[in-house]
């Protein structure tokens, strides 16, 4: 259930525009149909930097808040229910068993403006596009994180891959994606597969020209052309990306307005979230994500303040989210290779004491498996690891440590950002198992993309993670456990399984849960898979999250929801009101 909260805070209202906009006020600036209105840079600040723009690549949320207002794939889900849209394919029909999916697309829809195309202008959008990006799926690069979207899904995506790391890619690319003429595409699957619309509204499933590819290969980290709203007018990379409106952009809303409303966006980069929450009570943001527990505390006390006054609001937003935050343990290495080792931290960790006392009853304790609470999947009846310190000591000691006797000092790696929170965690984790296993444990913190690299190459041991849904399904989480992404030398990068957890009977309920059309059966193979990897603590849970935000008050259209999944096409300000 969504929490709504209005804050009063007397702040000069004070903005900043970009480019084009420099000094123009941020409100809106023309009323159109319906009492919307148009104008305004939207300005938002990021504590991370973006690893990659490049949609193959896209696997952290910085990158996938800016590109997802650039790129646009065949559907998109809708902002506050996070149902599945039409996007660059106006409609679509699915067969009786959900294995073929036809799309129309739109007529007219232009790719920005950019140098990759001839005198600069972009050209028409067609089925060829879809083919060109969808294909690129499944081919075999280094920029390319997301072959696990379609692999064992989509008809011939093995076979092609296989080709192309052959370096003999096959003349007709993916036999299961077809271009049946300009604007119709149709896409095989190997089997039923009733949640492949989601999985299309997922980033790697934007699309992108030929000729971008062309022109800039790796490049495309940084050069985006897409179809979106808005568009890359500049990056200058852990200091500010702006966007500007796309001129060309189709889309209308339910008045004929033409959208987006807003002039554009500016993401800057400032590390502290002390600094960004002054910015925000100077007017010098737009909105604030993710705010440290002590920040929480004082903006809810000003809150309380704030009923004496008149003064004008600002919005505070909290949702359950669809995120787990957990500790990956790297299963085909020593010590954590022994399923009592994993099971003994499991047990040794004490997780409603974390989010009572360090996280101060934000989130929910991760007592069950790692897909968190969702509607229509049977979580709670997921039997995860409540607190047992004899159970604990039990467990290591069949693995052959005794009250943590011979046991190797090992590193805690966690990524920097997200405020004080991480080493927060971190710290009570370190002493949980110093105290309840006799473990030492340091604690190393990296920059979020070496953090990343060392996980998905096998070069931490034990650290922490998390996982945001991209899509909303319960497939979509266990997805981190399956077997089939496992890579067979530990040195070559795993993405989407850097726990590389491999168990023949998960993947067996994996699979048919993957094959399963009626959703209740198939979020119960999803639960019974859940579950086996419980069991076998393929991972250690610590908590399921809640997203926090701060909105000014003269932001509409801009709902939060349980992915914090953005979508500023409708987004405007009304400072009227």
């Amino acid at each position: 259930m969504k929490k709504i909260i209005y804050l009063m805070i007397a702040s000069s209202l004070v903005f900043m525009g970009c480019g084009g906009n420099e000094g123009k006020d941020n409100g809106a600036n023309k009323v159109a149909q319906g009492g919307v209105k148009y104008g305004g840079v939207f300005k938002i600040n990021e504590t991370e930097d973006f690893r990659s723009l490049y949609p193959l690549n896209v696997t952290e949320v910085v990158a996938h808040r800016i590109t997802n207002q650039v790129y646009q794939g065949l559907v998109k889900l809708n902002q506050e229910d996070l149902t599945v849209l039409p996007s660059l394919a106006e409609k679509w029909e699915i067969n009786e068993d959900a294995t073929s999916f036809t799309f129309h697309l739109r007529k007219g829809v232009k790719f920005h403006d950019n140098q990759c195309f001839p005198d600069g202008k972009g050209r028409e959008f067609n089925a060829k596009d879809v083919k060109f990006a969808l294909d690129k799926v499944c081919e075999s690069f280094p920029e390319n994180q997301m072959y696990w979207m379609f692999k064992d899904k989509v008809k011939g995506a093995a076979a092609y891959y296989q080709s192309t790391i052959d370096k003999k890619p096959l003349a007709g690319g993916v036999e299961g994606i077809k271009v049946i003429d300009d604007y119709t595409v149709q896409i095989d699957l190997d089997y039923s597969f009733a949640g492949f619309l989601k999985i299309l509204s997922h980033s790697a499933c934007w699309i992108y020209p030929k000729e971008a590819f062309d022109t800039y290969g790796i490049d495309m980290r940084i050069n985006c052309v897409g179809t979106g709203p808005f568009r890359v007018k500049t990056i200058k990379e852990s200091e500010t990306v702006i966007l500007e409106a796309n001129p060309d952009y189709y889309g209308v809303d339910q008045y004929g307005n033409k959208l987006p409303y807003l002039d554009g966006i500016k993401f800057s980069f400032v590390k502290e979230k002390k600094a960004e929450l002054l910015e925000f009570k100077k007017g010098n943001l737009d909105m604030v994500y993710r705010l440290p527990l002590e920040m929480i505390k004082d903006v809810v006390g000003e809150l309380e303040d704030a009923k004496k006054g008149g003064n004008k609001p600002y919005i505070m937003q909290v949702v359950p989210a669809m995120s787990v935050v957990y500790l990956g343990m790297q299963t085909k290495l020593p010590p954590f290779d022994k399923v009592d080792v994993r099971k003994a931290f499991n047990y040794a960790v004490d997780k409603n004491a974390i989010v009572t006392y360090t996280l101060q009853g934000e989130g929910r304790p991760a007592v069950n498996g790692l897909v968190p609470p969702f509607k229509g999947y049977d979580y709670e009846n997921v039997k995860g690891y409540e607190f047992n310190p004899e159970k604990a000591k039990e467990h290591l000691a069949k693995a052959g440590y005794p009250n943590g006797k011979g046991f190797p000092e090992i590193v805690l790696q966690i990524n920097s950002g997200g405020g004080d929170r991480n080493v927060q965690i971190a710290e009570v984790v370190q002493k949980m198992l110093a105290e309840n296993l006799g473990v030492k444990v340091t604690i190393e913190q990296l920059q979020f993309p070496q953090h990343l690299e060392n996980l998905e190459t096998g070069k931490a041991l034990f650290w922490r993670s998390a996982w945001i849904a991209d899509y909303p399904d319960p497939e979509n989480f266990l997805n981190l456990l399956y077997g089939g992404h496992v890579p067979a030398e530990i040195t070559t990068k795993s993405f989407i399984n850097s726990v590389r957890y491999q168990n023949p009977v998960f993947d067996e309920k994996f699979n048919l849960a993957l094959r399963e059309v009626d959703e209740a059966k198939r979020y119960e193979l999803f639960r019974q898979a859940d579950q086996i990897a419980v069991d076998d603590a393929a991972t250690l849970p610590i908590f399921y999250d809640e997203n926090t935000r701060l909105i000014q008050v003269y932001v509409k259209n801009f709902p939060s929801n349980a992915m914090e999944y953005r979508d500023m096409t409708e987004v405007y300000f009304d400072k009227e009101q």
